[in-house]
């Protein structure tokens, strides 16, 4: 690694740290100028500070699940990255359209939504022709926007562990109703019990935005 490659790593470790104690303060603000301002004068692209969100976001996460912050406190966290994100939206580099479309959604009564966003987001990036649905999206209305929409794969996001039920039940009846389309399946459920994605019969999976990124384009054949 080169001296400017450390000294962007460090840059990028530092900004994380002082973002998360301004989502944990729930200062939007704060939160909004160290990404938009400081992450890009030190040189961070928009690529990165996507990643940033995303580390900085999972580690709230990690927080709520060993009890360290509560119910509220992860809700105002999620809300200051979901303004984050729309404003490191409009200054981001779209890679060239590769003419494949990606359905993305939250299962049935999944709320949690920024996992998936922060996937559609990177698929968008990615080149993808992205159909985001958003939080707990019935499955009967997802089978029709299958119809309607036609994508090349499917992504399905659960967060929350209880609702790998409902995760199964929607693979299930997405297979009995689009035979051969490509199911992906993220948020939480790439960071459960190992296996998950393979014991669902999910194409690919992954707890990672950009891994699952990278993963698409190999599976569906698209140059990088």
């Amino acid at each position: 690694m080169t001296a400017a490659a450390r000294d962007l790593e460090h840059s990028a470790g530092s900004l994380c740290d002082r973002y998360l104690q301004a989502q944990l303060a729930g200062n939007r603000r704060e939160a909004l100028r160290l990404v938009v301002e400081d992450g890009l004068a030190h040189g961070l692209g928009c690529l990165e500070l996507h990643k940033l969100i995303q580390r900085a976001q999972m580690e709230i996460g990690r927080m709520w699940q060993e009890d360290r912050i509560t119910i509220a406190q992860e809700h105002m966290a999620t809300a200051i990255s979901q303004v984050v994100l729309s404003h490191i939206y409009q200054y981001a580099e779209v890679q060239p359209a590769n003419g494949k479309k990606v359905l993305v959604a939250c299962i049935e009564n999944e709320l949690h939504e920024l996992p998936a966003r922060l996937v559609a987001d990177a698929l968008d990036l990615g080149g993808f022709e992205v159909r985001y649905l958003g939080a707990s999206v019935p499955t009967h209305d997802l089978l029709e926007m299958l119809d309607s929409e036609a994508p090349d794969l499917l992504v399905l996001s659960a967060t929350m562990s209880f609702h790998v039920p409902q995760l199964r039940d929607a693979v299930r009846r997405v297979r009995e109703h689009r035979p051969g389309l490509p199911i992906g399946v993220g948020g939480g459920a790439g960071a459960w019990p190992p296996g998950l994605g393979d014991a669902l019969g999910a194409e690919l999976s992954g707890g990672d935005a950009y891994e699952l990124v990278d993963k698409a384009k190999r599976l569906l054949g698209v140059q990088s």
